[in-house]
Formats: structure tokens, sequence, C-alpha cells
């Protein structure tokens, strides 16, 4: 009989005895008559791998700055493990930061490119090489030790610079946009190492970052920041799944949107009365709503079958008209119009290698999903 290993799930968030490294206590940061950060309270757990993002301007790189010690907040507490750090300087942090740039020394090796902050540091000269030995190791970098900055790709200087940064170990390592500079496939490839690299040292990650797909992928949690202040803070999957206002169901992938009353039903249904002449729409929502209230009802393409014969026996069933086809290889989305004249979105997995594409321009199609498949928001 093979014993099956027990995995323990991350999640210290939901833990109330445990107690975060980094705590933000009503943080607001002014530039003048400029709000970047307003009154911000925000929790953050050991060996997290924590995502700030948003759009430009929304304040994440002010956060993650303030973290570094790089800014001063005008007002309240920035706490990392039990200690205030408002008053103490960026080089007395237990906090290292790696920028998009790398600002790695073109005329030191990589050897040396990572030796350099622990030569100025406090370590016993004696056991810097090991450690620079384990860096190299952990980073794949071993057969690169002798190269100079220019002599290696742009996802191995990327490694140096992240090598660089853990050598001192630090309770918190900040990230900011550091993928930038990636091209596509690299950047991907380069999210599994990252978070390869951060579970094997167990350090706090904290990446800026305004890509929704790098957060999804790397985050053990996401903040969706607007303008100073977070929006919601949750798993990449409930992000997506269950967002809380429709700007993050906005931001955060492709989403149809249709706006309505509320009727309320029994076992948490609602039907949402979106259009003359038209059946309403039938969802669920766990959140209080009340009866008769603007909403919105939230659904991503992927959500939507199509069809040409009605389908029996599932809640949501509408006519639509293909107007656009996107192929994107493994997927195709269709933009649709629905008999009110809206636009919506709704897409196919592509199983086949090859076939003669099902649907097509000006196609007559069915709509369905089910009632359980969309969100309803009320903000």
């Amino acid at each position: 009989m093979i014993k099956q290993q027990a995995h323990t799930i991350f999640e210290p968030w939901l833990n109330p005895t445990e107690k975060p490294i980094i705590q933000f206590k009503n943080v607001t940061k002014r530039f003048g008559d400029y709000t970047a950060i307003e009154n911000l309270s925000l929790d953050i757990y050991s060996k997290e791998f924590f995502a700030l993002l948003g759009p430009s301007g929304c304040g994440k790189t002010t956060l993650m700055r303030l973290l570094a010690g790089f800014e001063a907040p005008s007002e309240g507490k920035i706490i990392l493990d039990n200690i205030d750090i408002v008053n103490v300087p960026p080089n007395m942090r237990e906090v290292n930061m790696m920028f998009q740039s790398y600002a790695l020394f073109p005329h030191l090796n990589v050897y040396d490119n990572i030796a350099f902050g622990l030569r100025r540091s406090t370590m016993n000269k004696a056991d810097i090489p090991d450690r620079v030995e384990e860096m190299l190791r952990l980073t794949q970098l071993v057969p690169l030790a002798k190269r100079k900055p220019h002599q290696i790709s742009g996802g191995q200087r990327q490694r140096v610079a992240l090598a660089r940064s853990l050598a001192k170990a630090p309770k918190l390592l900040l990230l900011d946009e550091p993928l930038g500079a990636l091209d596509k496939k690299l950047r991907h490839e380069t999210q599994f190492e990252l978070m390869d690299i951060q579970e094997k040292t167990g350090t706090t990650f904290v990446i800026v970052t305004h890509d929704q797909e790098e957060a999804m992928t790397v985050a053990s949690r996401v903040a969706v920041m607007d303008e100073g202040k977070i929006v919601q803070v949750a798993t990449p999957d409930r992000i997506y799944e269950t967002p809380n206002s429709i700007y993050v169901a906005d931001f955060i992938g492709d989403v149809n949107f249709i706006k309505g009353k509320s009727q309320i039903l029994e076992d948490n249904k609602i039907l949402v009365n979106w259009a003359e002449g038209q059946q309403p729409i039938i969802g669920t929502s766990e959140d209080r709503i009340d009866n008769g209230a603007d909403i919105t009802f939230a659904i991503r393409p992927e959500k939507v079958t199509i069809s040409f014969e009605e389908p029996l026996d599932i809640a949501n069933v509408f006519k639509g008209k293909i107007l656009d086809i996107a192929y994107l290889g493994n997927i195709s989305t269709y933009h649709l119009e629905l008999p009110t004249g809206q636009n919506f979105k709704a897409q196919a997995t592509n199983t086949h290698r090859i076939e003669r594409r099902t649907y097509t321009w000006n196609d007559e199609v069915w709509l369905s999903w089910t009632d359980t498949a969309g969100v309803i928001l009320s903000e």
C-alpha cells in the first residue's frame, strides 16, 4: 500500500494565532497636495509571495519605497517583525530590494557581484565564499561565475541580481517589476524560477507589478490597488472568481458586464432584470443585496458556452450573433452581439490540432451559462 504524503496548505492569513511579519497601520503618504497612499492598513505574513497589483499611479511603488525606507509615511506605522521601522534608515533594515534594471556592476564578474554586499557587511570574511557558492547553486549560475554581466543573457542577469539580493538573508525581499525587461517566453519561465527560489529560501517576497498574469502566477495573495487604496486582498483564484467590485473584475482578465435591477429569490438566487423584453439572468450571491437594487452581473467569457442548438436544462440561455473571432491558438474568443445590441464575449478551447471552424462570422448562435457562473456586484 502506497502512503500518500500530506501537503500542508499555506494559508497563515486564515489562522488568528499567526502574527504578520509586515503590518501597515493607517499609513498615509502625501507629496505636497497629492495623496499617494491614503489611510492604508495591510498585513503580510512570513514566507508569503505577496503581489501589489495595479495600474500606473495607483500607489504600489510608493508602498514599496515606504517598506524599503526610501520614503517616510506622512502618518501611520510600518511594522517589520514586531519593530516599527518608520525611523530606521534603509541600510539598517532587514530588507533588500531588487530593481527592474538589476543595477549590476559591469566591471565585476557574477561571483563578485553576488559577494559585493557581503564583503561590506559584518559577515565573517571566511564564510563569504560558502555563502556565494550557495547562492550560485540556488540560482543555477555556477558555470557562469567568472563571466561579466555583458557576457550573459537578460534572464541570467536577472538571476544574478536575485542571488545578490538574497545573499545577506534579508527577512524581506522587494521586487520592483523584476521581469519587465524580459521577453514573454523568458518571463514565464523566470516566474516559476522565482517561485521555486522563494520556496527554497523561505524569504518573504513582495513584488510590485502591473502585469495581472504575473501576479496571478507567482503570488500567494494579491492586493489590487487603485488611487492609493487597496480595493481587494485575496488569493489569485478568489480575486479572479469572486471580485468584490466592478473595478477588480474589470482589471483582472476579460469580463462581460450587464447592468440591471435585482429581484431576490430563495437560496441566494437573484434575478437580474436587465432589458425590456429579455428574460432575466439567474445568478447567485452570498452577499446581502436589496430587492430592486442597481446591480451589475459580471461573467468571464470562458464561462459562456456557444452552440447552434438551443440548450435545455440550463439556467441562462440567450441568442447572439457572431461579429468577430480572435484565434489565439489555444483558445478562440468570439465577439458577439446580443438582441439588445450589447457586445458580449465568449471563449472556446481549441482542443483539436486542425479542424474546420465550427462557428463563423454572422452566425446566429445560442449563449448559455449556469446560475453560478457569474458574479453579482453592487459597486
